[in-house]
C-alpha cells in the first residue's frame, strides 16, 4: 500500500519541483503530473525526476487520441525520463473505443519499459487494465466503489494469468475552507462530462462526495486511509487555493503518508 501526491500539469515546473522533492522527503510512495491540452505530464514529470531520487513518476493519464503510442515513446527519450521510476497512464479520450486502447497498450509493451496503467470509469476498461495493462487509475470513485471495480480489475488478469495489477486512484483532497471554491469549480467541471455524470448516478454520489476534504490533518488522515484499504497506491490529488508552492505544500504536508 503506498501514497502518492498529484498536482497538475498546468503548475510551474519551478513548483513542480519544490513539491517533489518535499513529497520524496515526507516518504510519498510516487508524484503524479495529469496531461492536458497544453500542459505537458511529461515535462512536468521530468522536471520533477530532475530533483530526486526515489520516488515513483506517473502521469494520470495521456490521451491515445492526442499522443499515440510511438509519440510517447519518442518523448519520454526526449525529456529523458527515468522509465525504470516511471508509472504511465494512458486513456482513451475522445476515441472512447476499448479495442483502441487495448491495441494501444500493447504498442506501449513493445516501445517502453515502464508499466501501462489505464485510466478507467467503467468495467470494461478497469477489466482492460488487468488483461492486457498493468494496472488501473480510478478517478473520482468512492471507497467502495473503489474496492469492487478493483476486483474487477484483479479478476481479470487472472483469468488470463497475468501477475496482479496494480489498482490505484486520483482521490481529490482539499484543505477547507480555503480550496473550497476551487473544490467546487473541479467538482461541477466534471459533473458536466456525460461519461463522469453517468459515473456519478452508477455510484449514486455527487462529485464532491467522492472527494477528501476538511480543516485539517487530523481530519483528513482517517478519511484517506478509507480509500486506501482497497488500493495499492491512494493518490492525493491536490486541490488547492492556487498553484504555489506555499498552498499545494500545506496540503502535501497535511496529507503526508
Amino acid at each position: 500500500m503506498g501514497r502518492g501526491f498529484g498536482v497538475a500539469a498546468a503548475v510551474s515546473h519551478i513548483v513542480i519541483q519544490e513539491v517533489a522533492r518535499e513529497a520524496e522527503r515526507l516518504g510519498y510512495s510516487s508524484f503524479w503530473c495529469n496531461d492536458t491540452p497544453g500542459n505537458d505530464g511529461l515535462a512536468g514529470l521530468a522536471a520533477a525526476a530532475a530533483v530526486t531520487e526515489r520516488i515513483k513518476l506517473g502521469v494520470g493519464v495521456i490521451p491515445l487520441d492526442r499522443r499515440p503510442p510511438e509519440i510517447i515513446a519518442k518523448d519520454l527519450e526526449a525529456l529523458d525520463v527515468p522509465q525504470e521510476r516511471l508509472l504511465l497512464g494512458i486513456g482513451s479520450g475522445g476515441d472512447r473505443r476499448v479495442s483502441k486502447v487495448r491495441e494501444g497498450i500493447e504498442q506501449l509493451h513493445e516501445l517502453v519499459s515502464a508499466p501501462v496503467i489505464v485510466g478507467a470509469l467503467g468495467p470494461k476498461m478497469t477489466s482492460v487494465g488487468g488483461a492486457v495493462g498493468d494496472g488501473v487509475l480510478f478517478n473520482w470513485q468512492t471507497p467502495e466503489t473503489a474496492q469492487s471495480s478493483g476486483q474487477i480489475c484483479r479478476d481479470a488478469a487472472s483469468a488470463v494469468g497475468r501477475p496482479q495489477p496494480l489498482v490505484m486512484a486520483y482521490v481529490r483532497t482539499a484543505l477547507l475552507p480555503q480550496a473550497d471554491d476551487r473544490l467546487n469549480t473541479e467538482a461541477g467541471r466534471y459533473s458536466r462530462v456525460p461519461a463522469y455524470a453517468a459515473h456519478f448516478e452508477r455510484m449514486g454520489v455527487s462529485a464532491r462526495d467522492t472527494a477528501v476534504s476538511g480543516p485539517d490533518a487530523a481530519t483528513l488522515q482517517p478519511m484517506i486511509a478509507a480509500h486506501e484499504a482497497s488500493l495499492d497506491e491512494t493518490v492525493i490529488r491536490a486541490i488547492t487555493a492556487d498553484d504555489t508552492a506555499a498552498s499545494i505544500l500545506e496540503l502535501l504536508r497535511a496529507c503526508a503518508p
